[in-house]
């Protein structure tokens, strides 16, 4: 089918119309004001490239070497040259613009601005690319967006669109994120226009932190100036609980409009008496907090919306996941950010209730050098390194690795040089901007919407950016936060390692933080999760194998265990088998069979899910049984989610199927349900040689407490007796046993709790890399007291 109208599209057609028409289809079919509009196919567009006999050397052009920029650039100018050479064969031609004129005369036209004298209509011409706006991997801002088109460039523009999957920037990072270049195809929205007297993009919850705020950003004009970071707007930030409302109004200089005479988009500056006025009023912010509410539950998660504003109607022109909230907390840790009660709270750049802040970006610079420039601390983490000052993309060249980029605006085909800097600085964007968005996918510290900080600062001038704070400070100014890079900044201080009893172990959430935990001294690795491999190929573990095949799905697992079990050998690693929701599986490509569940975290998941699906499960046993067969002995292998002996001698037999010997290898379960707790010894006679505690899941679980949920997320306590009592009853059964226990939660970062487990008996306390030190510090200490009360005893 050459095209589908939005009216008959769901999210399970992803892979027929890509992830904005797939969007776009769910928006419409919940009622929300959606412009109208139709799709061309992501099969449209694979039989025009196979019809014509395009396809092969297509791909064959880009399987080049990314880093080679020369050969990127040929690959990319070769590959494009394919498709938007090839001619449109006649019946597709007709079904096409058939349907463009059925838009044109539907009388659908929002408020009457879409529509031309002549009546045909202006229409957006999207690229919707089949694995875009998934979790963990968002393509914003890589494939072609064009306003303002009528049926003389229709055409042309549907094909741009095509091509625009083979530019540079798409390549790159599709090589980069693992993609296959082949199974990717692309859709092509086409929708009604919105002739938008105001624009923005709205985050449902905190883009950071999860966190129950929404952060609205608003301009003038259409929402192409917002998103691409040509203007700094406005920022509307709403606490949902109260709606209670922070507005910081930014000066608008530039907007984007329809010239009424071409009918094409062009920038024009914003009239003088409007560039400082406040875009939104009250009860438009009221307005799109009620559609963004709707949007959030339909989607049952939080989302990024594009939104646009005319004749004071509003309307829905884009949703997609949020890629870069923490999930768990440990993630934000591990990248060396701030704490989010200090930093990026507000999406503002400011820090509310903090002594001592100073200017707009609320940087203290108490001992840390003269702030510079601030703005919107959008992606956290603190670096120091000289400014590169980039206003053409020649200029790319002399970034080089922990520089920090200064620049207007970021474009997408700067990707691979902001890859390498340890920073980012632009003059204008705001939270939405590709700057923005890239940064924090990248974990890259960066500061947006400064207004002047090509001007102020020099190329080469040593500078330290505060990307949670909104601040760029003179010199290298680091005494108030740690940077996320390099390795040294994780590295202790003091070369003398605190020896304790107690060994302490470090949290690594992926791979590529192995270096920066190794750097730490800890005693080995008490969780490396699983999920985090899995997740990012971007299709569930049945669809990746239904493509690639079992062994190309066992060496991504072998591949990312072996590059942390390579930094910490001969110390132990831990890995935690797949433990990931199932609202996580159902956004990916294959994800439409999986269950939607009320409560994902109390459903399909952990060894359950295992145990549910033996030939994935044993795809994920064989990557461990070949790790141990090249001689990786220090990995130990922990099931999640356990509830009792049942679900050990199952998961015990499964390796023993797989070629696993459970009596040579070293491997446990986690406690993170009361049933484990209460049945620890029943677990221990079914053969496990640890017990690991996750407290969030133990703490949520035994106080019925959702930790996310913010009416009740002030009861949830690690530290409550109840927790506390199951914890130590685990420890000294454990003992009786000679089954080692260990914590690698949350909580075990935290003073208190380490002193508790201390006390207790805990074999090994697992921290988050920038906690190891002090916990290994404060574990020394409640030893040493411990000694010293036996001593005064005896």
């Amino acid at each position: 089918m050459t095209v589908l109208w939005l009216d008959e599209i769901s999210s399970g057609d992803l892979e027929r119309v890509g992830g904005k028409g797939a969007s776009l289809g769910e928006l419409t079919g919940a009622g929300l004001p959606v412009p109208p509009g139709f799709v061309v196919t992501a099969g449209t567009y694979r039989s025009f490239i196979e019809d014509a006999g395009i396809d092969e050397e297509l791909f064959a052009a880009v399987d080049v070497d990314v880093d080679d920029s020369s050969a990127l650039a040929d690959a990319a100018d070769r590959a494009q040259e394919l498709i938007l050479e090839t001619p449109f064969p006649d019946e597709l031609r007709e079904e096409i613009l058939e349907s463009y004129r059925e838009v044109g005369t539907d009388g659908a036209s929002p408020s009457d601005r879409g529509t031309s004298r002549a009546g045909e209509a202006f229409v957006a011409v999207r690229s919707s690319a089949t694995a875009e706006d998934l979790p963990d991997a968002s393509f914003a801002g890589q494939q072609e967006t064009f306003l303002n088109v009528t049926e003389e460039d229709l055409l042309d523009r549907v094909r741009e669109c095509w091509a625009s999957l083979f530019t540079q920037r798409a390549i790159y990072y599709r090589q980069e994120q693992g993609f296959d270049h082949s199974a990717v195809n692309i859709a092509v929205v086409v929708q009604q226009m919105v002739d938008a007297e105001k624009s923005g993009v709205m985050f449902t919850s905190h883009p950071s932190t999860g966190d129950p705020t929404m952060i609205i950003e608003a301009a003038w004009g259409l929402g192409e100036a917002v998103v691409s970071g040509a203007v700094s707007p406005d920022n509307y930030v709403v606490e949902r609980e109260d709606r209670s409302i922070d507005v910081t109004v930014a000066e608008k200089k530039v907007m984007h409009e329809k010239d009424e005479e071409t009918g094409e988009t062009v920038e024009s500056e914003v009239p003088q008496e409007k560039r400082n006025e406040r875009v939104l009023s009250d009860d438009e912010i009221g307005d799109l907090m009620d559609l963004g509410e709707r949007v959030e539950d339909h989607y049952d998660e939080p989302q990024d919306v594009e939104w646009a504003i005319v004749a004071g109607e509003v309307y829905m022109l884009q949703s997609r996941p949020i890629t870069t909230i923490d999930e768990d907390g440990d993630e934000v840790a591990e990248t060396g950010s701030a704490d989010t009660s200090k930093g990026l709270t507000d999406g503002s750049g400011g820090v509310q209730a903090t002594s001592g802040s100073a200017g707009a970006g609320g940087a203290d610079s108490s001992g840390s050098g003269e702030v510079l420039v601030d703005g919107l601390g959008s992606s956290p983490g603190t670096v120091s390194g000289p400014a590169r000052i980039v206003t053409k993309l020649d200029d790319l060249a002399k970034v080089g690795e922990g520089d920090v980029i200064v620049t207007e605006m970021t474009m997408p085909d700067m990707v691979p040089a902001m890859k390498r800097a340890a920073g980012i600085v632009t003059d204008e964007g705001g939270m939405t901007s590709h700057a923005a968005i890239v940064s924090r996918e990248l974990g890259v510290p960066a500061i947006v919407g400064t207004t002047n900080a090509t001007s102020v600062l020099g190329d080469g001038q040593l500078v330290t950016l505060d990307g949670d704070k909104g601040a760029v400070l003179e010199g290298e100014a680091i005494e108030h936060g740690e940077e996320t890079e390099p390795v040294e900044e994780v590295r202790p201080k003091s070369p003398v390692k605190p020896m304790t009893a107690t060994e302490v172990k470090v949290n690594v959430s992926i791979p590529e933080a192995a270096e920066r935990a190794a750097a730490t001294g800890a005693d080995g690795v008490g969780l490396l999760r699983t999920e985090h491999m899995i997740l990012s190929l971007n299709q569930t573990p049945e669809k990746f194998i239904e493509e690639n095949g079992t062994d190309a799905y066992t060496q991504e697992l072998i591949d990312g265990i072996r590059g942390v079990a390579d930094e910490f050998y001969p110390r132990p690693v831990r890995v935690r088998t797949l433990d990931a929701p199932t609202d996580e599986f159902r956004q990916l490509e294959g994800g439409a069979d999986e269950p939607k569940e009320h409560n994902p975290m109390l459903g399909y998941r952990g060894i359950r899910r295992s145990l549910d699906r033996p030939d994935v499960f044993a795809h994920e046993l064989e990557a461990f049984r070949r790790l141990f067969e090249m001689g990786y002995d220090n990995v130990e292998i922990m099931f999640p989610l356990v509830n009792d002996a049942e679900d050990v001698y199952r998961a015990k037999e499964r390796m023993r199927e797989t070629g696993i010997d459970p009596e040579k290898r070293k491997w446990g379960a986690m406690i993170e349900t009361p049933a484990a707790a209460l049945s620890v010894e029943e677990l221990a006679q079914a053969g496990i040689d640890f017990a690991s505690f996750g407290t969030n899941d133990l703490t949520q679980y035994t106080l019925a407490v959702d930790r996310n949920n913010e009416h009740v997320a002030d009861r949830f306590d690690e530290l409550h007796p109840a927790v506390l009592r199951l914890l130590g009853d685990v420890i000294e059964t454990c003992r009786e046993h000679d089954v080692d226990t260990s914590i690698c939660g949350q909580a075990g970062s935290k003073p208190e709790m380490v002193q508790f487990l201390v006390n207790e008996g805990v074999n090994s306390i697992s921290a988050n890399i920038d906690a190891v030190r002090d916990v290994q510090h404060e574990v020394k200490r409640v030893e040493q007291k411990l000694l010293l009360e036996s001593r005064r005893t005896e």
